[in-house]
């Protein structure tokens, strides 16, 4: 019978805040939690947007000039 390999269901990041389950925090403390992984997160995505900005040359000055908007088409009434 060949052995079967157990994949772990869970990434490293869940395994890390599982272990944060078992104490016992304030609601205070978890609203704290919550905003040190939303800035961790917008912080990392401001940055990779930076990255991909100055990669492609973009320049917010010349996007702003731009119509960006859609047409939208007048439904008969």
């Amino acid at each position: 019978m060949p052995e079967q390999i157990l994949q772990q269901p869970f990434s490293n990041l869940q395994l890390e805040l599982l272990g944060l389950y078992s104490r016992n925090i304030s609601d205070e403390e978890l609203l704290q939690i919550r905003d040190m992984l939303a800035r961790f997160f917008a912080d990392r995505a401001t940055k990779r947007a930076n990255e991909v900005w100055k990669d492609k040359g973009f320049d917010a000055k010349e996007i702003l000039k731009k119509h960006r908007r859609t047409p939208y088409r007048r439904v008969p009434a």
